[in-house]
């Protein structure tokens, strides 16, 4: 580790940032789009991680950019009182984006004669139900629905923040201590192995049942602090040597026979039972070990790949093929830089294009259109959200 007065001072945006996080959200509107069959394909097929990971991994990276330089300008209160504001917009976009979302699942069922209950799709059915009771739980984070996790995940994780910087001016190995305890904690299966389950830090989903957030933010906090502290300088870059690259692809191809895919399409019929035996090591509810080192060799081979401050995402050529990438990169790096109005607009919409699908079928050229569709109107909810955030009214009058 390094000094704990480390802290980011580019003021030039790092491409790989967004570039890879604006391919996480192509990624999760095909995970999360129902009857997509194009997420067999998605890279979370492949190992152990997914875009998830790549996600809250980024997230932490920007938030050391964006809250980290608060903290050395302005000091902890000023720096915390930011983290505070942004947890408020985060909470009300997690409200507001439910009820989106479940309003338009019971226009479906109000008003078209399906066979299928899309409120039920989500176990929304409690939430009409007994809606008064929900809402109290809605509004408290007492009740998480299914596929509504991530958003309360990173404002626990934000909340931390002020936590790890206050450390941070102690000591690093304090920081290190934290986050590594704090996820130890939230390990249940792992704790419940080693005979000591009771010492489990979780948060229950709903009251009437012992349902677990999905994405337990004490153990996924790990992620984005190793994000954090990378992009802070806390820790150093991993060199690029022949060693690093066989270790990483020793680690990527391991995860590979354990995947879906293998599973899928080589016919390996013991990775099942193997999964279910070491659940400790793997799960993504508790961010397990084996799956935090699978990522860590994706992130590491993401970084590698893409070359000092990103030169190689970003091609320098004439040629067509050159300026078709940059034009695709400019795409990706454009959703990325909007990725918080992007997955608000990936969680309602995943759920519209799931409905057309029912209504259009599976077969190729639909499921084409489909996702084609998505990943346009991703595409224009991000280059909106920069025009707006651009406040194109505060220019110079016209003549």
């Amino acid at each position: 580790m390094t000094a704990s007065g480390a802290l980011p001072t580019q003021t030039i945006r790092d491409p790989r940032l967004d570039f890879y996080r604006g391919l996480a959200m192509f990624i999760i509107l095909m995970a999360h789009t129902p009857g997509n069959w194009w997420n067999q394909w998605i890279p979370a097929r492949f190992g152990l991680s997914d875009a998830a990971e790549i996600f809250v991994f980024c997230s932490g990276m920007a938030s050391a950019v964006a809250f980290g330089r608060t903290y050395q300008r302005r000091g902890w209160v000023l720096g915390t009182a930011r983290i505070g504001f942004r947890v408020w917009q985060i909470y009300w976009a997690h409200i507001a984006t439910f009820l989106l979302t479940a309003m338009a699942l019971a226009a479906f069922d109000t008003y078209g004669n399906f066979d299928k209950s899309y409120i039920g799709s989500l176990n929304l059915g409690r939430f009409f139900n007994e809606t008064p009771e929900q809402l109290a739980g809605l509004f408290t984070l007492t009740y998480v629905p299914n596929f509504f996790d991530i958003l309360p995940m990173y404002m626990m994780i934000l909340l931390m923040v002020p936590i790890v910087m206050a450390l941070a001016k102690i000591n690093l190995w304090l920081v290190a201590a934290f986050v590594s305890v704090v996820w130890f904690l939230g390990q249940g299966a792992l704790l419940d192995w080693l005979g000591i389950g009771w010492l489990q830090i979780s948060l229950l989903a709903e009251p009437w049942s012992d349902r677990e957030w999905f994405f337990n933010p004490f153990t996924w906090q790990l992620i984005f602090f190793t994000g954090f502290a990378l992009m802070s300088g806390w820790i150093p870059a991993p060199p690029i040597n022949l060693w690093m690259i066989v270790l990483v692809a020793a680690v990527l191809i391991s995860g590979f026979m354990v995947s879906t895919v293998a599973v899928r399409e080589l016919g390996f019929d013991w990775v099942n039972p193997w999964r279910a035996e070491n659940r400790m090591w793997i799960s993504k509810t508790d961010e397990g070990v084996l799956r935090y080192i699978h990522f860590l060799a994706v992130a590491y081979f993401g970084w590698a790949i893409a070359g000092p401050q990103g030169r190689n995402i970003v091609a320098t050529g004439t040629s067509i093929l050159a300026r078709l990438w940059r034009g695709i990169v400019t795409l990706i790096t454009k959703v990325g830089q909007q990725s918080l109005a992007v997955f608000l607009t990936t969680v309602v919409l995943s759920r519209l294009l799931g409905f057309v699908i029912d209504q259009t079928g599976r077969d190729p050229l639909p499921i084409a259109m489909v996702n084609v569709a998505g990943f346009a109107i991703i595409l224009a909810t991000a280059y909106a959200a920069a025009w707006f955030k651009g406040q194109p009214w505060r220019g110079a009058a016209k003549a």
